[in-house]
């Protein structure tokens, strides 16, 4: 497996927003974490990303422990973290937002290979390449958000909520990149509130309540399943 999570806990002061949660990534494909708000969902991108220290339990990351490295290894090491709300830098163009994620590579050769990539994942981002970011819309921020994490080249991209707040027709626009970012050789954990578009998505997905995991498997199981139907899929 390439990431491990083993019975982790993480706090808030002290309420406990994940109670021993295990849940596993392979080396390819989008596996999908749904729940309600405050399920705990966030919370555990945000461990695996080092942005939240776990009380218990251990995070592996390609055979190596990293629930006590800081951040920036943690991102040295392959782990892109997309967060909820995009969070660009309004005040910097598309493409230096770009290569904002490329800050800790060296390779100078390898990283204008990887921006020519992202914009042909991307084809409006490199017509708005010089715009400032505060001008784009809802949806073409969330591709620069998305393009930033893969100019880290990772191993592994953590996404939190990315079709939130964006019109269907962008939701579809998005949903096919990350299937292709996955096709291309790089797994996803995609953490989505909007249920039917994660499980359609997914390989494999797993249901957090209340800071557990109430229920794992494949993605198109679960899709059947009927208290993930009534909970979460309206039916």
């Amino acid at each position: 497996m390439l990431l491990e999570i083993r019975d982790i806990e993480v706090h808030y002061h002290k309420v406990a927003a994940l109670k021993g949660i295990s849940m596993e990534v392979p080396e390819g494909g989008i596996v999908t974490i749904i729940g309600a708000n405050g399920a705990g969902k966030s919370t555990t991108l945000r461990a695996v990303s080092g942005l939240e220290k776990t009380t218990t339990g251990e995070i592996w990351f390609d055979g190596e422990r990293i629930d006590n490295l800081p951040v920036d290894k943690i991102v040295a090491r392959g782990i892109a973290h997309v967060p909820e709300g995009r969070r660009v830098f309004p005040d910097l163009t598309v493409e230096e937002n770009l290569r904002t994620g490329a800050f800790l590579r060296k390779d100078k050769a390898a990283i204008e290979a990887d921006l020519a990539d992202v914009f042909a994942h991307f084809p409006r981002l490199k017509e708005r390449r010089t715009q400032w970011a505060r001008t784009l819309s809802g949806g073409e921020q969330q591709m620069v958000a998305i393009g930033r994490a893969l100019m880290a080249k990772p191993k592994l991209l953590l996404l939190d909520e990315p079709s939130m707040g964006l019109a269907p027709v962008m939701v579809q626009e998005i949903a096919r990149i990350i299937v292709e970012i996955a096709e291309s050789g790089v797994p996803v954990v995609l953490v989505e509130q909007n249920a039917e578009l994660a499980l359609r998505l997914a390989n494999f997905a797993y249901v957090l309540e209340t800071g557990t995991v109430a229920l794992e498997g494949p993605a198109l199981e679960l899709h059947e399943n009927d208290h993930v139907k009534r909970a979460y899929l309206g039916g």
